[in-house]
């Protein structure tokens, strides 16, 4: 299931955007609202059965889905599980845990 399945969507006219939309033509936008992501508690981590992965130069959460998973649109999950919005705030040597099972995974971060 898309992780975008069940998240509002609302209109972007904000004044502070104007000149950019202007630039482009456009009045407004349509975005998805960015969720609330529950913390996930330690005991529950620890409780799974993860690959190790060392964070190293061209990793991407996307990649990691693919190798492990088959499927990119799943990067959502191992962000999540690690508590890393996004790439940005890994850093080359962190250890990355990735879920075994893809639906043990899902259920803790969902």
């Amino acid at each position: 299931m898309s992780r975008y399945f069940s998240r509002m969507i609302v209109k972007n006219d904000q004044e502070q955007y104007k000149e950019l939309f202007d630039s482009r033509g456009v009045r407004e936008v349509l975005q998805f609202v960015t969720p609330n992501f529950e913390e996930i508690e330690q005991e529950e981590i620890d409780s799974i059965r993860c690959h190790r992965h060392i964070w190293k130069y061209g990793d991407l959460f996307w990649k990691l889905s693919t190798k492990y998973y088959g499927d990119p649109q799943y990067w959502w999950v191992i962000a999540s599980f690690n508590r890393t919005p996004t790439e940005g705030h890994v850093k080359l040597g962190d250890l990355v845990k990735i879920p075994v099972s893809l639906s043990e995974g899902l259920r803790v971060v969902e």
